[in-house]
């Protein structure tokens, strides 16, 4: 049975899984994402791929943020000392000696979550991935779509508010400075040196955490914590914006939630994206779906291998 190995590469962590046919993790190894640029995550994904329990891959399929373009990484905000366009297929299958796939890694969870997940039977798919940063992707017609120079679906960067918070990409009102957790913690930080009253330091230690994670943040809106409150009030707002103006843009029937704070949230938390978003919606009766992602942290490299899978089949 041919096996492919998926590769997650975000932001703090990398994940490379084992996956068969039928989109089950056979096996799975996770490490730290390095910060010495991609010469250095080459490595350690190759490290890391060597620690599978299993046979041999027969082709290799990359998750990585930023626009892909024939396997070239054009721009990666989220990953430190990548500043130029990366050419991140070529570096790994020569590193690795197999046929390797790359694209967007928020395209490789939409189409996980459309191949195995939460997604199935959706024709016109978004899928919003909430982790270091904001992802997008997008399942049309069935088909992964990547626009004309690799860029389609770069949800985190739509501008919900003109001049707003600076995101990571250098420009302002962003998606993604509002509902990713670098943007959340960094609000939640200046909030908390101008001595705004807020529990979540209280709360970050008392859970041994170095940053303000996705527990954190959940454990801080459970004891309704005010600062959490209003940041998180901000988040499923600029959510709300940029999912409706893609819904009128594209006509979507489904949306799919997933990342750190959607597992940790649940449905409750794809509700309120969906109750922020009808109002703006212009064709407000139709039945979309939102819907939390089914595969958890899986969806990334279980999509990335289903991506890669289908590649070999057709060579």
């Amino acid at each position: 049975m041919a096996r492919s190995v998926g590769v997650d590469i975000g932001g703090t962590n990398i994940v490379v899984a084992l996956v068969d046919e039928q989109h089950t993790v056979i096996d799975r190894v996770k490490t730290k994402t390095p910060r010495k640029g991609p010469v250095s995550v080459v490595d350690a994904v190759v490290e890391v791929l060597g620690k599978l329990d299993g046979p041999s891959p027969t082709a290799v399929g990359v998750g990585a943020p930023g626009p892909v373009r024939d396997g070239v990484i054009t721009s990666a905000p989220n990953l430190v000392g990548w500043r130029e366009p990366v050419p991140l297929r070529d570096l790994l299958a020569d590193a690795l000696g197999l046929p390797v796939v790359v694209d967007n890694d928020a395209n490789a969870g939409a189409f996980g979550e459309w191949t195995a997940g939460a997604g199935q039977g959706a024709r016109f798919l978004l899928g919003v991935w909430l982790g270091t940063g904001v992802g997008g992707g997008l399942i049309l017609e069935g088909r992964p779509f990547r626009g004309a120079f690799g860029g389609a679906g770069e949800f985190g960067h739509m501008i919900v508010h003109r001049g707003g918070a600076l995101c990571g990409c250098g420009r302002r009102g962003c998606v993604e400075a509002y509902a990713g957790r670098a943007g959340l913690e960094g609000a939640a930080v200046t909030s908390f040196e101008a001595g705004r009253p807020t529990a979540m330091r209280d709360i970050q230690d008392a859970l041994g955490k170095k940053r303000m994670t996705a527990s954190v943040w959940a454990r801080a809106l459970e004891v309704e914590d005010p600062l959490a409150v209003r940041l998180f009030n901000d988040a499923v707002d600029a959510l709300g914006c940029g999912i409706a103006s893609a819904i009128n843009l594209l006509d979507l029937d489904t949306i799919v939630i997933g990342g750190g704070l959607a597992d940790k949230l649940g449905d409750d938390f794809a509700a309120r994206v969906a109750e922020a978003t009808r109002p703006r919606v212009l064709m407000a009766s139709a039945e979309r779906r939102f819907l939390t992602a089914a595969l958890g942290g899986d969806a990334g490299v279980v999509g990335a291998a289903a991506l890669a899978r289908a590649a070999s089949e057709q060579a």
